[in-house]
C-alpha cells in the first residue's frame, strides 16, 4: 500500500470497518430468530437454512436475494453470508403480531440503524474509483462508528482501524517448518492446475491451509490458488453447453467464492485477493459485483493490464445485459431471407426490390459489396453457412476503405469475440473511426450514411458505462446527443433516461418527454413503455394506455410481463381520478400525483372507464384489411368473451363451468395475453379465487396418476399470466410446468421472460432454446 494515494487508503479503511458489522449483524439475526420462532435456535445447519429458504424468503416478495445469496441462506452457514444477505433478511423479514410495544420499538431502532448501515455501503460500492477524499472519509467513519457502537461494537476497538498499520502484515508466530511445506504443497497444487488435475491441485492447496503458524498472506495465495482451481474443475466439469444457475452449496463456483473471499479477508490490501473475488463474480454471472471487486483492485494496482481487461469485460456484459438486447425483436438473430421476408410482412417491401437496389448500390459503392457479403456469412444465408470469421474478412474489406457501417461492424464483432479476438480497446478506435465519417452518404443525396449515428451511440453506451475509457457522463451525454440528431433512436431513449434522473445533465422532465416521444414515434419500443409511465404519472390516462400497449405489440418483453402491473396502476390511477370533481383534476407533472383533496371512498369495482378497454370493432376492421397482429388480438378477444360471460352469468359456478372459464381463459392468453383486461376489480377477484380453486382441485386429484390433463395445463398457464408481477414465485412455479408439459411451448416463453427480469439470463438462454 506504499504507493497508494491516501484517498484509496480512505476508501479501504471504510470497508475494513464495514466488515466489523458482520458479527453484530449475523448475533442479531439469530437472536430475532429465536424471538420470533418460540425460542428455537439457529444452528447454523443446511436444515435450519434449507427451512428458512422454503418457508420464509420464498413467501417473502419483499427479500429479494441473488442466486448465489440463496445458496448461501439454504447452507445455513451464516458466517458465509455478505451484508447485503445479512441487511435484506433483517429489514425485510416478517415480524410476528404477538410482539408488544416495547418489542416493537426496539425493532424499529435496529431497523433504522440497519438501513443507514446499508446506504453507506450502497454509497461505498458506488465509488468507481474506490477513493474517498479526507472531508467525506471523517463524516462517513464517524457515522460508521456510531452505528457500530449502537449495534455493540467497542468505539476503542474501531478506532484502532484508523491507522494506516492495518496495511501493514500482522504480527503472527510462525512455524518455519510448517511455511516450507505449504510453500512445497503449493508448488505442487500448482503444477496440478497446470496439468489439468483439478481435484488433485484443490488436496493439495487444502492441505496448505490447514497447516498452523502460516502468515496470513502466503494463506491468501493457497485460497486464492484453490478459487482459480475451483472454476477451472467447474468450466471442466460443465463443459461449454453445461452452464446453469447456481442452487446447491457443493457447487465449485458456490466454493470457489468463499475461498476468493477468505483471500481477500486474510490480506485486504493485495489486488489479486479482489481480482480474484470479481472472476468468480463474474463466473457467476453477476457482472455488477464482479465490477466492484475488479474496481477495488485496480485502485490498488492501477497500471494493471489484467485488471482492466476483467473489468471492461463485465461492463461490456452488464451494459448488454442492463440493455435487454436479447429480448428485442429487432435484434433477434435471423437469416437474410428471413429478414426480407419481416420487411415485406411488416412494410411491404418486395425482397427482390431490397436485393436490385444493394446490387445497384454495390455497382456505385464496392464497400457495399463487401458489406452484403459480410451481412450474409454473418446471419447466414440461402447457400452460405453463418460465418463469423468470414463475415469479419469482408467487413474489415468495407472498414479499409474507410465506410461507416464496415467500420462499425466490424467493431461490433470485435467487442463480442465474433470471428476475431475479443479486444474492447481495439473496437473503440474502430468506433472512433466510423463516428468520424460524414453522416450522410456521399454516393446519394439525402441518403444517411449508414453506421455513423450507431457508433456514435456505442461510444455513449462507453462512456457512460466506463468500458476501456474513464466513465464520463457528459461525454456520453455528447455522443447521444450526435447521434439523437442523426436520427438514432435508441440514443434518444437513452438521452432522455438521462434527462429524466438527472444523470449527467440537470434533471429536466420536459426534455425528457420531448426525447421519449421522438424515440417512440420512430418505433422504439423502450420509448413507448417510458414515454407510457410519464403520462401515467401526469394522468393522461389514455395516451399512457396507447403508448403501452404499442410497445406491447412492438414486441417488448419486458413491457408485456409488466403489463399487468401497468394494468393494475392504472386502474388505481383512475379510480382515484373518479373520486376528484371534475374541476380539481389536473394535469400534474411527471411526479405528481392526484390532489390529496380527491381521496372520498367509493365502491373500487365500480366499471372501468371503456376506453382503457381494446376495441373490438377497431380490431376486427384492421384484421380485415389483413393486420395479423389485429387478426390474433379480435381471436384472443373473442375468447376472453366467452370466459367473462361464463363468469358474470353467476356468483356461484359449477365445477363444469369453471373449466370452461379457465379453457377459455387459458385461450385468450396463448394468443395474446396483453388484451386479456378484466373490466372490474372485483370480476379481476372473483378470477384469481377460480383460478386457485382449480389449480387445487387439479393438484389433488386422484383419478389421474400422473396428474397430467388439458385442465390441469390450462390452469397454469392462467396462474403464471395472473402472477407475473411475483417473478421469482412464478419462475419457481414455471419449473415443473416445463418438467410436466415439455411440449407447451408457452411455460418456456413465460419462464424466459421471468428469468430474465430478474438477471438470470442463463435459464432465459435455455428457455428461448427450447422454445426454439
Amino acid at each position: 500500500m506504499a504507493n497508494i494515494s491516501s484517498d484509496v487508503r480512505n476508501y479501504f479503511k471504510l470497508e475494513l470497518l464495514l466488515t466489523r458489522s458482520y458479527g453484530p449483524l449475523r448475533q442479531l439475526f439469530k437472536n430475532r430468530y429465536s424471538q420470533f420462532n418460540c425460542g428455537q435456535i439457529w444452528n447454523d445447519t443446511p436444515t435450519c437454512g434449507t427451512n428458512y429458504l422454503i418457508n420464509v424468503i420464498k413467501k417473502n416478495k419483499q427479500i429479494n436475494l441473488t442466486p448465489v445469496q440463496k445458496t448461501s441462506v439454504s447452507n445455513g452457514d451464516s458466517n458465509e453470508w455478505d451484508l447485503t444477505t445479512l441487511t435484506a433478511l433483517l429489514i425485510y423479514g416478517d415480524r410476528p403480531k404477538t410482539l408488544n410495544a416495547v418489542e416493537i420499538q426496539q425493532l424499529d431502532q435496529e431497523d433504522k440503524l440497519l438501513k443507514q448501515l446499508k446506504d453507506i455501503r450502497n454509497e461505498l460500492a458506488h465509488h468507481a474509483s474506490k477513493s474517498v477524499a479526507t472531508a467525506e472519509f471523517n463524516q462517513l467513519w464517524t457515522d460508521l462508528t456510531a452505528i457500530l457502537v449502537a449495534l455493540g461494537d467497542i468505539d476503542t476497538e474501531l478506532d484502532k482501524l484508523k491507522d494506516d498499520s492495518i496495511f501493514e502484515p500482522p504480527t503472527q508466530v510462525i512455524n518455519e517448518d510448517n511455511v516450507k511445506e505449504a510453500s512445497r504443497l503449493n508448488s505442487l497444487g500448482t503444477q496440478a492446475h497446470k496439468d489439468g488435475k483439478f481435484s488433485e491441485a484443490i488436496i493439495l492447496f487444502t492441505k496448505a491451509i490447514v497447516l498452523p503458524g502460516v502468515a496470513d498472506h502466503d494463506r491468501a495465495i493457497f485460497f486464492s490458488n484453490m478459487a482459480s482451481t475451483r472454476l477451472a474443475l467447474y468450466e471442466q466439469q460443465a463443459g461449454p453447453t453445461g452452464r446453469f444457475e447456481i442452487d446447491d452449496p457443493t457447487d465449485q463456483r458456490y466454493r470457489a467464492l468463499q475461498d476468493a473471499k477468505q483471500a481477500r479477508t486474510l490480506w485486504s490490501s493485495w489486488w489479486k485477493g479482489h481480482l480474484r473475488v470479481g472472476k468468480v463474480y463474474a463466473a457467476l454471472n453477476e457482472h455488477e459485483k464482479a465490477i466492484n471487486s475488479f474496481e477495488r483492485a485496480l485502485a490498488l494496482d492501477p497500471a494493471n493490464d489484467e485488471i482492466k481487461k476483467a473489468l471492461d469485460e463485465s461492463r461490456a456484459i452488464h451494459c448488454r445485459q442492463l440493455s435487454h438486447n436479447h429480448l428485442d425483436p429487432e435484434l433477434r438473430p435471423m437469416s437474410i431471407p428471413e429478414r426480407l421476408n419481416e420487411k415485406e410482412q411488416k412494410f411491404g417491401i418486395d425482397p427482390e426490390d431490397t436485393l436490385l437496389a444493394l446490387r445497384l448500390l454495390g455497382e456505385i459503392d464496392p464497400a457495399v459489396a463487401d458489406l452484403t457479403q459480410g451481412h450474409r456469412y454473418e446471419h447466414g444465408d440461402i447457400d452460405v453457412k453463418q460465418n463469423y470469421e468470414a463475415a469479419a474478412r469482408y467487413f474489415s474489406k468495407a472498414a479499409r476503405q474507410n465506410n461507416a457501417e464496415g467500420l462499425y461492424n466490424l467493431a461490433r464483432l470485435t467487442d463480442l469475440g465474433l470471428g476475431v479476438k475479443k479486444d474492447h480497446n481495439f473496437a473503440q478506435k474502430l468506433y472512433e473511426q466510423a463516428a468520424a465519417q460524414p453522416p450522410m452518404y456521399s454516393k446519394l443525396k439525402n441518403f444517411r450514411n449508414p453506421g455513423v449515428a450507431e457508433a456514435e451511440h456505442a461510444l455513449g453506451l462507453r462512456y457512460a458505462e466506463g468500458i476501456v475509457v474513464h466513465k464520463n457522463l457528459q461525454t456520453a451525454v455528447y455522443w447521444y446527443e450526435r447521434a439523437s440528431a442523426h436520427e438514432y433512436v435508441p440514443s434518444a431513449n437513452n438521452l432522455a433516461l438521462m434527462y429524466y434522473n438527472g444523470i449527467g445533465v440537470q434533471k429536466n422532465l420536459d426534455k425528457a418527454e420531448q426525447l421519449f416521444e421522438m424515440a417512440a414515434k420512430r418505433g422504439d419500443a423502450n420509448a413507448m413503455q417510458s414515454l407510457a409511465k410519464m403520462l401515467l404519472d401526469k394522468n393522461e390516462l389514455q395516451m399512457s394506455k396507447i403508448w403501452y400497449d404499442r410497445a406491447c405489440e412492438a414486441g417488448n418483453i419486458i413491457t408485456q410481463t409488466h403489463r399487468p402491473i401497468f394494468e393494475k396502476l392504472l386502474q388505481e390511477k383512475q379510480h382515484e381520478i373518479d373520486q376528484c370533481p371534475p374541476n380539481t383534476v389536473k394535469r400534474t407533472n411527471a411526479t405528481g400525483n392526484v390532489s390529496k383533496s380527491c381521496q372520498g371512498q367509493e365502491d373500487v369495482d365500480k366499471q372501468t372507464d371503456q376506453s382503457h378497454v381494446y376495441d373490438y370493432n377497431i380490431l376486427i376492421e384492421h384484421a380485415n384489411r389483413g393486420s395479423m397482429t389485429a387478426r390474433k388480438m379480435c381471436d384472443a378477444l373473442e375468447h376472453l368473451k366467452q370466459a367473462l360471460s361464463i363468469i358474470k352469468q353467476a356468483k356461484t359456478l359449477t365445477e363444469n363451468e369453471e373449466n370452461i372459464f379457465i379453457h377459455e381463459l387459458s385461450l385468450c392468453f396463448r394468443i395474446e395475453h396483453i388484451v386479456a383486461q378484466f373490466p372490474t376489480m372485483k370480476i379481476g377477484r372473483k378470477t384469481d379465487e377460480i383460478v386457485d380453486r382449480v389449480l387445487h382441485r387439479c393438484a389433488t386429484d386422484t383419478e389421474s396418476t400422473s396428474g397430467v390433463s388439458r385442465l390441469d395445463e390450462d390452469v397454469r398457464i392462467c396462474y403464471a399470466v395472473l402472477h407475473m408481477d411475483s417473478l421469482r414465485e412464478i419462475a419457481e412455479f414455471l419449473g415443473p410446468c416445463q418438467q410436466k408439459y415439455p411440449k407447451s411451448i408457452y411455460f418456456f416463453q413465460l419462464s424466459a421472460v421471468a428469468n430474465c427480469s430478474l438477471g438470470q439470463y442463463e435459464t432465459t438462454f435455455r428457455c428461448i432454446a427450447t422454445d426454439m
